[in-house]
């Protein structure tokens, strides 16, 4: 089954629990249904589904005024990029929100929206770094990677009150969704997920790159080295401590991260394994050519030979 198939089956069970679902965005009932994630879908008849213009502030508003009220609403985007257009909600209406006194009713609100990192896309595909986005007024963010965490954070989050959003991977669409079976453990509600463990490194994947790591995972298998492998699905005020202390052990970090951004999401874990007493380090971020705004492929590749090599 394809990412965006298993998805769309993870929101149309989803969607049909509350008793006052609004789910709003464009072309969500209607077109192609963006690409199919929203394809089917249905609500109880206390909800609605709303096919809306496109005012990404207006309608980000829009879902805090019905979480203010005590409706569960969803915006589904075809993009994450044009939620910028949303920024004054985002932040300023969202801080005056959680900072009030009095909170309002138990009501929820969720973006969901779509990370454009599947390539030649030219200038759009630059903010595929989700955690940054996030970081701006340190939004409670998800992103979606593989099937177990998919399956559990669609059922914990979509519905959850209080804010947040969800981050999906354009790449990862048209692709069999990986399934990397039971996780060792999950930390924080989701932010972070363990799938394997090991005594001779730890590996960590951020942002949209556990493909990639989970194949680096399997090749150090072969090389004899068994990692512990940690994906970060949030890295907004996470707690590190679960890595940090498997990495107190090892003695060894790999650190994967597809972000696009100066300031990768992996940042703020390296800076707390400073000072630590680590044996080695190997930091796996992309390459930034000077074409990058142009439309390429935007390949994410790892060596993984020398990162065995260097890691050994």
């Amino acid at each position: 089954m394809k990412y965006i198939e298993h998805l769309n089956n993870l929101i149309k069970t989803e969607v049909v629990k509350p008793e006052h679902a609004v789910l709003f965005g464009q072309n969500i009932n209607a077109g192609s249904c963006l690409g199919g994630l929203t394809k089917g879908m249905a609500v109880k008849p206390g909800g609605r589904i709303i096919n809306s213009t496109n005012s990404e502030n207006s309608l980000v508003g829009f879902g805090f005024g019905l979480m203010l009220n005590g409706a569960q609403g969803v915006f589904f985007m075809k993009q994450m990029d044009f939620l910028l257009l949303g920024i004054d909600q985002l932040v300023n209406t969202y801080n005056i929100i959680r900072s009030a006194k009095h909170q309002p009713k138990e009501g929820s609100f969720t973006v969901v929206a779509t990370v454009v990192d599947s390539g030649y896309e030219g200038p759009q595909s630059s903010l595929n770094n989700f955690a940054d986005f996030c970081s701006v007024a340190r939004i409670p963010g998800f992103a979606v990677t593989n099937r177990a965490d998919a399956d559990y954070i669609f059922s914990k989050h979509l519905f959850r009150s209080g804010f947040r959003v969800i981050g999906l991977s354009q790449r990862l669409g048209k692709t069999e969704i990986i399934d990397p079976g039971e996780p060792v453990k999950v930390f924080g509600d989701g932010t972070i997920f363990q799938y394997s463990k090991g005594e001779d490194a730890t590996l960590v994947s951020f942002n949209f790159s556990f493909p990639q790591a989970q194949s680096l995972n399997e090749a150090l298998k072969k090389a004899g080295i068994n990692a512990d492998h940690f994906n970060v699905n949030s890295a907004v005020a996470t707690d590190w401590f679960p890595i940090l202390e498997r990495v107190s052990r090892t003695k060894k970090i790999i650190v994967v991260d597809d972000s696009k951004s100066v300031h990768i999401s992996a940042d703020s874990l390296l800076a707390e394994l400073t000072g630590k007493p680590i044996e080695k380090k190997v930091v796996i971020k992309r390459k930034i050519n000077e074409n990058w705004l142009y439309p390429v492929s935007d390949v994410f590749e790892i060596d993984e030979k020398k990162v065995i090599e260097e890691i050994k």
